[in-house]
Protein backbone atom coordinates (compact mmCIF):
# COMPACT_ATOMS: atom_id res chain seq x y z
CA UNK A 1 0.00 0.00 0.00
CA UNK A 2 2.91 2.35 0.75
CA UNK A 3 4.33 1.98 -2.77
CA UNK A 4 1.05 3.19 -4.26
CA UNK A 5 0.48 5.99 -1.70
CA UNK A 6 -2.77 4.51 -0.35
CA UNK A 7 -1.50 3.56 3.12
CA UNK A 8 -3.88 6.12 4.67
CA UNK A 9 -6.85 4.22 3.22
CA UNK A 10 -5.87 0.56 3.64
CA UNK A 11 -5.65 -0.22 7.35
CA UNK A 12 -5.33 -3.99 7.59
CA UNK A 13 -5.26 -7.18 5.53
CA UNK A 14 -6.08 -10.39 7.40
CA UNK A 15 -6.04 -14.06 6.47
CA UNK A 16 -8.14 -15.81 9.15
CA UNK A 17 -6.25 -18.75 10.66
CA UNK A 18 -7.24 -21.54 13.04
CA UNK A 19 -5.24 -23.98 15.13
CA UNK A 20 -6.18 -27.64 14.84
CA UNK A 21 -4.72 -30.87 16.14
CA UNK A 22 -4.18 -33.38 13.35
CA UNK A 23 -4.23 -37.03 14.33
CA UNK A 24 -2.67 -39.22 11.68
CA UNK A 25 -1.99 -42.93 11.72
CA UNK A 26 -3.90 -43.18 14.95
CA UNK A 27 -1.33 -41.79 17.34
CA UNK A 28 0.64 -38.91 15.89
CA UNK A 29 -0.78 -35.66 17.25
CA UNK A 30 0.45 -32.52 15.61
CA UNK A 31 -0.77 -28.99 16.26
CA UNK A 32 -0.97 -27.07 13.00
CA UNK A 33 -2.16 -23.65 11.98
CA UNK A 34 -4.19 -23.50 8.78
CA UNK A 35 -6.16 -20.97 6.78
CA UNK A 36 -9.77 -20.92 7.95
CA UNK A 37 -11.25 -19.69 4.64
CA UNK A 38 -8.89 -20.65 1.79
CA UNK A 39 -8.69 -18.13 -1.03
CA UNK A 40 -9.96 -15.12 0.92
CA UNK A 41 -8.23 -12.11 2.44
CA UNK A 42 -10.17 -9.63 4.55
CA UNK A 43 -9.11 -6.04 3.88
CA UNK A 44 -10.08 -3.17 6.15
CA UNK A 45 -10.07 -0.04 4.00
CA UNK A 46 -11.72 3.33 3.56
CA UNK A 47 -13.62 3.80 0.32
CA UNK A 48 -15.70 6.78 1.49
CA UNK A 49 -13.59 9.43 -0.27
CA UNK A 50 -14.69 9.45 -3.94
CA UNK A 51 -11.40 11.03 -5.04
CA UNK A 52 -9.27 8.18 -3.67
CA UNK A 53 -11.63 5.20 -3.59
CA UNK A 54 -10.92 4.26 -7.22
CA UNK A 55 -7.15 4.35 -6.60
CA UNK A 56 -7.51 2.21 -3.44
CA UNK A 57 -9.82 -0.25 -5.18
CA UNK A 58 -7.51 -0.53 -8.20
CA UNK A 59 -4.41 -1.03 -5.99
CA UNK A 60 -5.99 -4.08 -4.41
CA UNK A 61 -7.55 -5.36 -7.64
CA UNK A 62 -4.19 -5.12 -9.47
CA UNK A 63 -2.34 -7.03 -6.74
CA UNK A 64 -0.98 -10.35 -8.10
CA UNK A 65 -3.27 -13.33 -7.33
CA UNK A 66 -6.27 -11.12 -6.49
CA UNK A 67 -9.12 -12.14 -8.77
CA UNK A 68 -11.90 -9.95 -7.44
CA UNK A 69 -14.02 -8.83 -4.55
CA UNK A 70 -17.00 -10.37 -2.85
CA UNK A 71 -19.97 -8.58 -4.39
CA UNK A 72 -20.13 -7.46 -7.97
CA UNK A 73 -17.05 -7.11 -10.14
CA UNK A 74 -16.58 -3.40 -9.54
CA UNK A 75 -17.96 -2.61 -6.10
CA UNK A 76 -16.73 -4.46 -3.03
CA UNK A 77 -19.50 -5.11 -0.51
CA UNK A 78 -18.52 -4.21 3.06
CA UNK A 79 -19.15 -6.70 5.84
CA UNK A 80 -21.46 -5.78 8.67
CA UNK A 81 -19.94 -5.79 12.15
CA UNK A 82 -21.69 -9.11 12.89
CA UNK A 83 -20.34 -10.69 9.69
CA UNK A 84 -16.81 -9.51 10.49
CA UNK A 85 -17.00 -11.01 13.99
CA UNK A 86 -18.39 -14.27 12.60
CA UNK A 87 -15.60 -14.56 10.00
CA UNK A 88 -12.65 -13.22 11.96
CA UNK A 89 -13.54 -14.18 15.53
CA UNK A 90 -13.21 -17.59 17.15
CA UNK A 91 -15.30 -20.44 15.73
CA UNK A 92 -18.11 -21.95 17.82
CA UNK A 93 -15.90 -25.03 18.32
CA UNK A 94 -13.04 -22.89 19.65
CA UNK A 95 -15.40 -21.06 22.01
CA UNK A 96 -16.90 -24.34 23.28
CA UNK A 97 -13.45 -25.88 23.78
CA UNK A 98 -12.22 -22.84 25.74
CA UNK A 99 -15.36 -22.83 27.89
CA UNK A 100 -14.97 -26.57 28.55
CA UNK A 101 -11.30 -26.13 29.47
CA UNK A 102 -12.18 -23.25 31.80
CA UNK A 103 -14.98 -25.28 33.42
CA UNK A 104 -12.63 -28.24 33.83
CA UNK A 105 -9.97 -26.04 35.43
CA UNK A 106 -12.44 -24.68 37.99
CA UNK A 107 -14.24 -27.99 38.66
CA UNK A 108 -13.37 -29.88 41.84
CA UNK A 109 -11.14 -32.93 41.42
CA UNK A 110 -12.99 -36.20 40.98
CA UNK A 111 -11.64 -39.48 39.73
CA UNK A 112 -14.71 -40.46 37.73
CA UNK A 113 -15.22 -37.40 35.50
CA UNK A 114 -14.70 -37.34 31.75
CA UNK A 115 -11.56 -35.44 30.85
CA UNK A 116 -11.70 -33.22 27.75
CA UNK A 117 -8.25 -33.06 26.19
CA UNK A 118 -8.95 -30.16 23.83
CA UNK A 119 -7.30 -27.34 25.76
CA UNK A 120 -9.04 -24.84 23.48
CA UNK A 121 -8.03 -26.75 20.36
CA UNK A 122 -10.02 -28.30 17.53
CA UNK A 123 -9.16 -31.88 16.61
CA UNK A 124 -8.72 -32.99 13.04
CA UNK A 125 -8.58 -36.72 12.49
CA UNK A 126 -7.69 -38.76 9.45
CA UNK A 127 -11.02 -40.64 9.50
CA UNK A 128 -14.59 -39.79 8.47
CA UNK A 129 -17.96 -41.17 9.57
CA UNK A 130 -19.14 -43.69 6.97
CA UNK A 131 -15.60 -44.50 5.86
CA UNK A 132 -14.62 -48.15 5.37
CA UNK A 133 -11.55 -49.40 7.26
CA UNK A 134 -9.79 -52.69 8.00
CA UNK A 135 -9.30 -53.79 11.60
CA UNK A 136 -5.56 -54.33 12.12
CA UNK A 137 -5.44 -55.49 15.74
CA UNK A 138 -7.52 -57.40 18.25
CA UNK A 139 -10.10 -60.16 17.90
CA UNK A 140 -11.57 -58.65 14.71
CA UNK A 141 -8.20 -58.36 12.94
CA UNK A 142 -8.43 -58.35 9.11
CA UNK A 143 -12.20 -57.76 9.08
CA UNK A 144 -13.67 -54.76 7.25
CA UNK A 145 -15.60 -52.20 9.29
CA UNK A 146 -17.52 -48.97 8.76
CA UNK A 147 -16.93 -45.97 11.04
CA UNK A 148 -20.15 -44.84 12.76
CA UNK A 149 -18.73 -42.40 15.36
CA UNK A 150 -15.42 -40.64 15.98
CA UNK A 151 -14.22 -39.58 19.45
CA UNK A 152 -10.98 -37.59 18.91
CA UNK A 153 -10.57 -36.66 22.57
CA UNK A 154 -10.16 -40.36 23.49
CA UNK A 155 -8.74 -41.45 20.11
CA UNK A 156 -11.51 -44.03 19.76
CA UNK A 157 -13.79 -45.02 16.91
CA UNK A 158 -17.20 -46.65 17.07
CA UNK A 159 -17.31 -49.05 14.12
CA UNK A 160 -19.77 -51.54 12.68
CA UNK A 161 -18.30 -54.94 11.84
CA UNK A 162 -20.35 -57.39 9.80
CA UNK A 163 -20.45 -60.70 11.70
CA UNK A 164 -22.72 -63.55 10.61
CA UNK A 165 -24.73 -61.19 8.41
CA UNK A 166 -25.33 -58.59 11.15
CA UNK A 167 -23.65 -55.29 11.88
CA UNK A 168 -21.98 -55.54 15.27
CA UNK A 169 -20.83 -52.34 16.99
CA UNK A 170 -17.32 -52.24 18.44
CA UNK A 171 -15.14 -49.55 19.96
CA UNK A 172 -11.59 -49.49 18.62
CA UNK A 173 -8.67 -47.11 19.01
CA UNK A 174 -7.32 -45.15 16.07
CA UNK A 175 -4.30 -47.48 16.01
CA UNK A 176 -6.44 -50.60 15.58
CA UNK A 177 -7.71 -49.69 12.11
CA UNK A 178 -6.28 -48.73 8.73
CA UNK A 179 -7.87 -47.03 5.76
CA UNK A 180 -8.78 -49.30 2.87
Amino acid sequence: AENFEVEDYIFDATVPMETVIEIKNGNKKKEVSRVRIPGYVFVRMDLDDPETSDKVWRTIKDTPAVTGFVGDRYNPVPLTFEEAVAQLGPTPEEIAAKEAAAAEATAPESGSGTQIATGGQVFEVAFEVGESVIVTDGPFESLPATISEIHPETQKLQVLISLFGRDTPAELSFTQVAKI
